[in-house]
């Protein structure tokens, strides 16, 4: 009788917890039993924390020294504990490859990609062959990937982010690998480069046969490339099937949670309404508890969040007439924005979307007076932008910037008291201080403010650190916010969170808000209105409905067609 293939990769029984000094064990994976096939597209799903990177990571023994592996991880039938360290060093390149999230922090900055791609190959000198034979598979792989072989002599700095990305797979795929582990290989990518990414992991798949895992919070994004869905909470696997099926008829809550909180363009029922999902402070807080039985948190139904209608009669908030923005590049000019114009008016979202390097954040930047446009006008409530150093700081508080990495935009020494209250002292804001910053953080739903004053930003998650940055901004009382891809690197509960927070602002306060986007599911969820731009210049605006139900420019179509949908397919 014939022996039947060992599975790609089998995870038997696994449990795998990290210890803390002084605290009780973090148990991350929770007796998780798992098939990989050979060939087979598996996507795993969840929110941060739930463990599908640990259980990713374990494959190739890249945990922590602090963690405990309990049960047995297997690579082709081999267990990945029992290999030597020389046996392991072959494994990783040859037999299974990992793609790993933000790729600019994964590529050597002072390293061609070249070099890069070489060090794998001459790792594995019997895989790369001689040197004329290395170089040769170095433009092979680029070529794999949709790269010109030119692109081998730059720095990480000098490529795009699609671009990096797709240097991390042809990394990955160097030493001609069974196994491919992708974890979020297209966080904060733009839709268009989005499509590229998985376009060249699908291909890949189809072509070379290869087995692929990848790691998401996006089911959309897993159903586009991904046969079967694994869906994971609190270090479990709570529902797996098809992946068709986990999309149109989820069967655990979760998992419906985690559909809703990506909006399906074109749904009535996701327009202004945003599901939240359990925070990852309560999933931290469960995962905690020392008995690893955890009971289900009953789900916080979606509620539409109904802000003021915007009367045309006002006058704009904010203006924009023909701005143009030119920046110098090797001796020549590069025009950024070309000849845009747009109007917010108070209690409006609207939603700025475009590719990566659109123009978008250039446009924002000359709005907070942070750029000097090469001719244009900027208007608040009617009046020039002013230049004088006292009417420019009284601007900027009453148009307020949320950036889109809080990690980036909080300062790692400063305590979140500190951080808010910073804004309160220039601004020399009458009243008690301390009641500015509470008060601040309430409406940023950081309860009780006291107790967060002390907490410096690593002692956040990420939702807690972008509300300390909506809350910095919030207590000058501002009537206009600029908010660039304030969501893109939040995973699903934390990006329902913010997104909740924003339109009850909008409704609350009568804020308006220029949100800087590529996800136009977001735009369809909160925005007002959308203004589309391509290569600097503004091709398309108007209500949410008709620009994204109707849109009649062929950039903006071609925008819808690559977005993921509830089927997995593309528009």
């Amino acid at each position: 009788m014939a022996q039947t293939a060992a599975p790609a990769l089998e995870w038997r029984g696994v449990t795998i917890g990290y210890r803390r000094p002084g605290e009780p064990e973090l148990v991350a994976v929770d007796d998780v039993s798992l098939r990989v096939g050979r060939g087979e597209t598996l996507g795993l799903a969840g929110e941060s924390g739930c463990g599908k990177s640990t259980l990713a990571m374990s494959v190739l023994r890249l945990l922590p020294r602090s963690s405990r592996l309990d049960g047995e991880v297997l690579v082709h039938g081999e267990d990945v504990a029992a290999m030597s360290w020389g046996r392991l060093r072959t494994v990783r390149w040859t037999e299974a490859a990992i793609v790993f999230q933000g790729a600019m922090h994964s590529l050597n900055p002072v390293r061609t990609v070249r070099w890069q791609i070489l060090e794998a190959l001459e790792l594995h000198a019997d895989r790369g062959g001689s040197a004329q034979s290395r170089q040769a598979r170095v433009a092979e792989l680029l070529g794999m990937v949709d790269l010109p072989v030119a692109r081998a002599d730059a720095y990480p700095h000098e490529l795009s982010g699609g671009q990096k990305q797709r240097v991390m797979i042809a990394m990955a795929l160097a030493c001609d690998p069974d196994v491919i582990i992708a974890d979020e290989p297209t966080t904060a990518l733009d839709v268009v480069v989005q499509a590229q990414v998985l376009d060249v992991l699908s291909t890949l798949v189809r072509e070379r046969g290869l087995t692929l895992v990848m790691i998401s919070h996006d089911l959309s994004v897993l159903a586009a490339v991904c046969e079967r869905i694994v869906v994971m909470r609190h270090g479990k696997i709570v529902e797996q099937g098809p992946s068709d099926r986990i999309l149109t008829a989820p069967e655990h809550e979760h998992t419906r949670e985690l559909a809703a909180a990506f909006p399906v363009i074109g749904d009535p029922a996701s327009r202004r309404v945003v599901g939240r999902v359990a925070s990852r402070d309560a999933l931290d807080a469960q995962r905690t508890e020392p008995t690893p039985q955890r009971p289900e948190p009953t789900a916080q139904r979606p509620e539409p969040v109904e802000g003021r209608s915007p009367d045309p009669a006002d006058p704009p908030l904010l203006e924009v007439r023909d701005l143009v923005v030119d920046f110098r590049s090797r001796g020549r000019a590069v025009r950024a924005v070309d000849s845009v114009s747009l109007q917010c008016r108070r209690g409006e979202i609207v939603a700025l979307v475009g590719q990566s390097g659109s123009g978008k954040t250039t446009l924002a930047r000359s709005v907070l007076g942070l750029q000097r446009p090469t001719s244009g006008t900027v208007l608040h409530r009617g009046e020039p932008l002013p230049t004088d150093r006292a009417g420019l700081k009284a601007y900027r508080r009453a148009v307020q910037f949320v950036l889109q990495d809080p990690s980036a935009s909080l300062n790692p020494k400063h305590t979140v008291y500190q951080a808010v209250a910073e804004g309160v002292q220039i601004h020399r804001l009458p009243g008690d201080e301390a009641e500015h910053v509470a008060e601040a953080l309430r409406r940023a739903e950081l309860n009780p403010p006291e107790t967060f004053f002390g907490r410096l930003p690593q002692e956040l998650s990420g939702g807690q650190r972008q509300r300390v940055v909506i809350a910095g901004a919030l207590a000058l009382q501002p009537t206009f916010l600029v908010a660039d891809e304030p969501v893109a690197s939040l995973d699903a509960s934390v990006r329902g969170e913010v997104l909740a927070l924003l339109l009850e602002l909008q409704r609350d306060l009568d804020l308006g808000a220029l949100v800087i986007t590529h996800d136009l599911g977001l735009a369809w969820n909160i925005a007002d209105r959308v203004v589309v731009m391509h290569q600097g210049r503004l091709v398309e605006e108007g209500s949410v409905e008709q620009v994204l139900l109707d849109p009649q420019h062929a950039y903006t179509q071609s925008l819808l067609r690559v977005v993921p949908s509830r089927l997995g397919s593309r528009r």
